[in-house]
């Protein structure tokens, strides 16, 4: 037996997937890339997504999806993300790149989420071994080189039995080129039709083999420029056609009033022109006076890679090969959002102007409360991670008697490094001092400090200070003294750093083979031994730990787990070639692991293949999972956050429990939640005016989950090129670790009257009663469970007039409810059909082929869904953007309020490619060719963006041209 991959392998593992033009497979997984030279005539045994025992048949009991380079090329999707993010299978946009309020370690990655049960839950792997994790568990395929993809499959099942801890929405499995021969470079070049969002990839890979092994290597430059909210209808309002609900009463232009006064009360702002000194010029404060936070965000945020990547393998015998992947990833992103907005009176500020500051509009009579923006110097993060990555091995095979066994051992390194460099946040400290007292001293100078006060008469100066008056209103230029003047700002704000590092060690040993042959075939197992451990911390900036800064203080991540595991897998052949059974055979797999922080658990899995005639498939499988706690879930720092959608249930205008004992217990009857500004809240759910502190929890344990697959494949033999899959799948999740939110612990105070659950919270009585001092971290609790149907149809021919190809892939989602407690008696939240969860998404692509010439048309649909209404009223008092006002459903508190159906949409994809005499491919194209806008979503939840539109979907018609060279 000879370790030589053959033309051979290839040529039938390719006649098993009908159509040159098929992108997404019916349960058949690829074998990898074979050397163009080599010509052995013996069949290899090759390894399948899902199952570690070596086998020449490729369809499993499992569901596998396999995207090939081929339908990469043939698409519009540049980026292995975008890829996958675009198949129907796959979830809401974990860290959305619309979301530019994200500010963790992992901005800028990118995360694929399948089934909408979060990215933490689907495993990804690179030649079947882990990816790099961050602290939190997420996997950033973003340093995974396109140039570099030889196909992908997707398994849409759970594994833990296969792969051990995260798989168990499913498996990803990102296969390189290997064993390739000559060169080739690509370039990309597109933008959105409006001018802006320029995508550049320039690549390229190179190859050579010999009799005993070869090399490969790629690199790849891809450049992203982002696209500014301001730039787009749907994004340069919070709301969308409300201009009124989109704007901040804390804006460019500074507003003060008296300490004191009732959250109702006006403020007071310099009249255009003022030098906002003294107590005159000043008026009420108007819509005029506030600001768009949208004008200085990005709606899609901007970044860079750097990658290359090295496949190398070598036959040290000629049953002996050493094989070694070595990858090395620079990824810097970048975000900017709307100047920090400074409230005096915040708990973390607490800066009111003094009395005898130089700028009070009092004139000296007393202190005042004060708000501005920080306009001049927008909020932004750069986050530069760079990723290492190395895997070698040894492989090889032996023959006992007439049995061959396969077997590797090796080890598996990988490296996050991450910097993250924050400016634009104001350092309190001088803050307070800046806006202390000050006075003009004998020289005409502005300085910190009281005139006369010190010994013999002398001035009490602050050494270093630099007086700031918050009222001067942008756009008033490098005034003396405003936050224009390059000395306020190089006072007032801080530049923050803050490191991250994570690093993987995984030691494995395999071992594959058939044991004996039974009537209906080989009696084929695998086992194996894994060792893995995780390391990995995160440290905020010292200004950032202290609390010092606007920048939402944190304390520092750091922990390691370690895990032993072995695994034993077999394939049992029952019966082949009789009546009604021309195959049938189990599968059955059980992996043990033995963590050093929780304990041990084992996981089972079950599988049947039934081909009951030569056309038809019958599949199923049943299988255990678990997702093992992370590092930030066990050993992370406490974080603050501005809560967005907090709903306080004793806001006498939208809460919930308005008016009830347990509220009047802490609260007047005619309480208001305030916003942003510490102003009423003019919706029911705002962000909170004070940041709530979040934490981790070491004695967290796993999840658990059981996974269910019955799926057929048809394949009818009158009909050339057509097949078609249909699998019913459900996953259920138990003990799920989850965010113990400030919604629910509010919820569970005063609708639940849950006594315990009040002490996680204070109340503010200087600032008007709100919630303040909030602790929430995680906790297992509730359920995860989701269900539905994926249906693959395929079908090419050849005609006179070219070859033409369909495919038609849909995922339908019957059911998907959610419970984040234990309580029996609280009902499961719902899911399906709301927001981001669609209950139908659906890629339909049609292709056509003549000689050298190819077209593709692609259509992506996502069905419609419904959210909240947000209580937008008319002139009339009527309720806009609520098509379903007798419609009920329970919000976050579990409040049952109207709905609005947000209709369903499609965008259409298309691709005009052209094979050059020269060795070349030229293809232009535009993603979302008709320029469909996306449908607005209203309300936060769920939407995966930080703007009224799902995350998911496109931002306008991107073109772009492709060119390929072959050397």
């Amino acid at each position: 037996m000879t370790l030589k991959t053959t033309k051979l392998r290839d040529a039938i593992t390719f006649a098993l997937v009908a159509g040159a033009t098929t992108l997404v497979g019916t349960g058949a997984a690829f074998a990898q890339e074979a050397s163009s030279t080599n010509q052995a005539t013996t069949l290899d045994r090759i390894e399948v997504t899902g199952s570690r025992i070596r086998q020449v048949d490729v369809e499993t009991a499992q569901p596998v999806m396999t995207i090939s380079r081929d339908d990469i090329q043939a698409g519009g999707f540049n980026t292995v993300a975008d890829i996958l993010s675009n198949i129907p299978s796959a979830g809401a946009p974990t860290f959305s790149r619309t979301s530019p309020l994200t500010a963790n370690q992992e901005a800028g990655g990118q995360y694929i989420d399948l089934r909408n049960l979060g990215a933490q839950r689907t495993l990804v792997l690179l030649n079947g071994k882990r990816l790099g994790i961050s602290p939190d568990g997420f996997q950033d395929v973003s340093t995974i080189p396109t140039v570099m993809v030889e196909r992908i499959d997707v398994l849409k099942d759970g594994a833990s039995s296969i792969y051990g801890s995260d798989a168990m929405a499913g498996v990803i499995n990102i296969i390189t080129r290997k064993n390739f021969e000559g060169a080739e470079a690509n370039a990309y070049f597109g933008q959105y039709g409006e001018g802006d969002g320029t995508k550049q990839t320039y690549d390229f890979v190179v190859g050579m083999t010999s009799d005993r092994g070869s090399v490969t290597i790629a690199a790849e430059s891809h450049d992203e420029e982002g696209v500014w909210a301001r730039n787009r209808w749907f994004s340069k309002d919070s709301y969308p056609g409300y201009p009124q609900y989109s704007t901040t009463a804390v804006g460019q232009w500074g507003n003060w009033r008296l300490p004191g006064s009732a959250p109702t009360d006006p403020w007071f702002v310099a009249d255009r022109g003022s030098d906002a000194l003294g107590t005159d010029g000043w008026h009420t404060q108007t819509g005029a006076d506030t600001s768009i936070p949208s004008d200085q965000m990005h709606v899609m945020t901007p970044l860079k890679r750097r990658s290359l990547f090295v496949n190398a393998n070598y036959d040290l015998t000629d049953n002996i090969r050493f094989v070694t992947d070595l990858g090395y990833t620079k990824r810097e992103s970048f975000r900017q959002i709307a100047g920090y907005p400074t409230q005096s009176g915040a708990a973390a500020v607490r800066a009111p102007m003094a009395a005898d500051s130089y700028f009070n509009p009092t004139g000296g009579v007393s202190a005042v409360d004060w708000r501005r923006r920080g306009w001049e110097v927008p909020r932004t993060t750069d986050t530069d991670q760079t990723t290492w990555r190395l895997t070698a091995a040894l492989e090889g095979s032996f023959e006992v008697g007439e049995r061959y066994f396969d077997w590797d051992v090796g080890y598996m390194f990988n490296e996050n490094d991450t910097l993250i460099t924050n400016n634009g946040n104001f350092f309190i400290p001088n803050v307070r001092r800046s806006v202390g007292s000050s006075f003009m001293n004998d020289q005409g100078q502005l300085v910190c400090g009281t005139q006369g006060t010190g010994p013999n008469g002398s001035d009490q100066v602050i050494a270093g200070c630099v007086p700031w008056n918050p009222f001067a209103g942008f756009g008033t230029g490098a005034v003396a003294n405003s936050l224009a003047d390059p000395a306020v700002q190089a006072y007032l704000f801080k530049e923050e750093h803050a490191t991250g590092k994570t690093e993987t060690n995984n030691y494995f040993a395999n071992l594959a083979g058939s044991l004996f042959t039974l009537p209906a075939g080989d009696l084929g197992f695998a086992v194996g031994y894994e060792y893995r451990k995780e390391e990995g911390g995160f440290s905020p900036d010292a200004i950032a730990q202290s609390g010092d800064s606007t920048n939402l203080a944190s304390g520092p991540t750091y922990g390691q787990y370690s895990v032993d595991e072995v695994y034993a897998e077999l394939s049992i052949p029952i019966l082949a070639d009789m009546a009604f059974a021309k195959e049938l055979s189990l599968s059955v797999a059980s992996r043990y692991s033995d963590f050093d922080t929780f304990g041990d658990t084992t996981n089972n899995k079950f599988g049947v293949k039934w081909r009951p005639m030569d056309d038809l498939l019958v599949r199923g499988t049943w299988a255990e999972g678990f997702r093992a706690p992370t590092i930030g879930d066990l050993y992370g720092g406490t974080s603050e956050t501005f809560t967005t959608g907090f709903r306080d249930p004793c806001d006498s205008v939208y809460g919930v429990a308005a008016g009830s004992a347990r509220c009047l217990q802490d609260v007047p009857a005619d309480y208001r939640q305030l916003k942003q500004g510490f102003e009423p809240t003019d919706a029911a759910g705002a962000q909170s005016p004070v940041p709530f502190t979040a934490g981790s929890n070491p004695l967290l344990e796993p999840e658990y989950s059981t996974s269910k697959t019955i799926g057929l494949v048809y394949s009818p033999s009158q009909m050339q090129g057509l097949s078609v899959a249909l699998d019913w799948w459900n996953i259920r999740i138990e003990n799920t670790v989850v965010s113990d939110s400030p919604n629910d612990i509010m919820s569970d105070c005063y609708v639940g009257l849950i006594e315990s659950r009040c002490g996680l919270f204070s109340r503010d009585a200087s600032l008007g009663n709100i919630v303040s001092q909030l602790r929430y971290g995680m906790r297992n609790a509730g359920w995860a469970e989701t269900e539905g149907f994926d249906l693959d149809v395929n079908y090419s021919m050849d005609t006179d007039v070219g070859r033409f190809g369909a495919r038609w892939a849909t995922t339908y989602v019957s059911s998907y409810d959610v419970k984040s407690t234990d309580d029996p008696e609280a009902v499961p939240g719902p899911a399906n059909g709301f927001s981001g969860n669609f209950r139908v998404r659906s890629n339909l692509n049609l292709s056509w082929a003549l000689n050298d010439f190819a077209v593709t048309w692609g259509m992506r649909y996502t069905s419609g869904a419904k959210e909240g209404c947000m209580g937008f009223e008319d002139a009339d008092g009527n309720l806009e953007h609520c098509s379903l006002p007798n419609y009920q459903a329970p919000d976050t508190l579990g409040r049952i309020v109207p709905q609005n159906e947000v209709g369903s949409t499609t965008f259409n994809d298309l691709q005009v490619s052209w094979n050059a005499p020269w060795n070349a491919r030229i293809a232009v194209g535009a993603n979302n060719v008709l320029d469909k806008d996306p449908p607005l979503y209203y309300n936060s939840n769920g939407r995966a963006s930080g703007f009224s539109f799902y995350g998911g979907h496109d931002i306008g018609r991107f073109i772009y041209m492709r060119y390929q060279q072959k050397f």
